[in-house]
């Protein structure tokens, strides 16, 4: 779809930049439809060629959230990018519906890739990858799998692997970590009987918040603050299978050679898996910028932290893209 012809529009969020809405069909054999977003920079000309960059959502998000504000933001810094709903969420298709399998949400990154090398108006030899919380595990997952991502910022980063294994503040052993593949097995013949098994993947409600940082996980998904219709918040729960030993940063000791960005609020309980991907990626080429005072969820929505973080990732994917 060219903007030439495609009723492109000014978003109706604060930012006005130009948007239009695209459908995506991925090529990995799930046969899923990724709906997405593309934004584009000032002044955007389609017979010209530009830098583009596929940004994530969360676990549990959608691309009207975070994921569509870094975007946005993006690409005021010349940019073409991409916000999508992952397969199986949002407005993408796929059944289980709110399946959260870390495999299909790698491939996805390179599907919006396979998507972008398609259009006239994209540099193929510019495309970076960037996503927030579990969407940043994801973007340094297919980058290691996928050359053609050329650079990689992640904010927030979260290994959902490393996540649900050894807990959000790194205080679970491996092992300790099989009751919950045992749920997920179960799950998975409960689904063959036809019941249905939800699991949050923040708290779903605020009482079942175990500290302020994910009880803003709650404020986020379930009030007005950034709540969608199209995000419940929870994952299917034979996810669990998939997800418990899945390990996002898997051989980024010799392939995740491309610059990297990592992002993270000083403050953050996730903050460790950061410090991960950081000290794993066999990048010569990689920083890391700590928003002193954040949390992790004030880097998905607050003013000065998103700011901050723009302020490094426009900067980085300029000058590497």
């Amino acid at each position: 779809m060219s903007p030439a012809h495609s009723g492109l529009h000014s978003h109706t969020d604060p930012r006005s930049i130009m948007s239009e809405k695209t459908s995506i069909e991925t090529k990995n054999g799930y046969g899923t439809t990724l709906a997405a977003i593309v934004y584009f920079p000032d002044d955007f000309d389609a017979s010209k060629r530009y830098p583009a960059i596929v940004v994530s959502h969360p676990g549990g998000g959608v691309k009207e959230q975070t994921a569509g504000l870094y975007a946005g933001k993006l690409a005021e810094w010349g940019f073409v990018t991409v916000a999508y709903d992952a397969s199986f969420q949002g407005e993408s298709t796929g059944e289980p519906r709110q399946l959260e399998n870390p495999h299909i949400r790698t491939e996805d990154v390179s599907a919006v890739v396979d998507h972008l090398i398609t259009l006239d108006y994209v540099d193929d030899d510019r495309i970076g990858a960037m996503g927030i919380c579990a969407g940043a595990g994801y973007s340094a997952n297919a980058a290691i799998d996928d050359p053609r991502i050329k650079a990689v910022g992640t904010v927030s980063l979260v290994n959902i692997g490393q996540m649900f294994r050894n807990g959000w503040t790194n205080d679970v052993a491996d092992a300790d970590a099989a009751p919950v593949l045992a749920m997920g097995a179960a799950a998975r013949s409960a689904d063959a009987r036809g019941e249905e098994n939800p699991f949050p993947l923040a708290p779903m409600r605020e009482e079942d918040a175990p500290n302020e940082e994910l009880r803003q996980a709650w404020e986020y998904y379930h009030t007005p603050r950034c709540e969608h219709p199209n995000a419940p918040g929870f994952m299917t729960a034979r996810s669990l299978s998939q997800i418990i030993a899945y390990d996002a940063f898997h051989k980024a000791e010799a392939f995740l050679t491309q610059p990297l960005l990592v992002i993270a609020g000083g403050e953050a309980g996730s903050k460790w898996m950061s410090e991960d991907l950081y000290a794993r990626a066999a990048s010569e080429d990689k920083s890391f910028h700590v928003v002193e005072g954040a949390n992790h969820m004030e880097l998905y929505d607050g003013e000065k932290e998103v700011a901050e973080a723009v302020s490094e990732l426009g900067p980085f994917f300029t000058d590497k893209l």
